[in-house]
């Protein structure tokens, strides 16, 4: 098997950054976290969720959510599901195909 190296870009190959866009990339935030309100509240829902069940906390909550939606709930539906998502994408996937 061979190795390669990619060295690094010099000369005009390389590109700079000007004093603003090097400022503008400094001031974005570093994370990628840019949930609004409702999905902090998801979020801290779905934790208060996992610390209540463990590990069968995302099962517990499609439980939930198919509850809800044979009751017609559809609110509670889209809240439990939304638990669900959170803790486990796969599982909510087969819960919405499902209903």
């Amino acid at each position: 098997m061979t190795i390669r190296l990619a060295t690094a870009l010099t000369g005009r190959a390389r590109t700079r950054l000007s004093k603003a866009q090097a400022r503008a990339a400094i001031a974005r935030p570093a994370n990628d976290n840019l949930f609004d309100s409702a999905g902090d509240a998801m979020m801290h829902a779905a934790l208060r969720q996992f610390a209540q069940h463990g590990i069968g906390a995302a099962e517990h909550a499609r439980r939930q959510a198919e509850r809800a939606f044979f009751k017609g709930d559809r609110e509670t539906y889209q809240w439990w599901l939304g638990i669900c998502r959170t803790l486990d994408r796969r599982l909510a996937g087969s819960l919405t195909n499902s209903n």
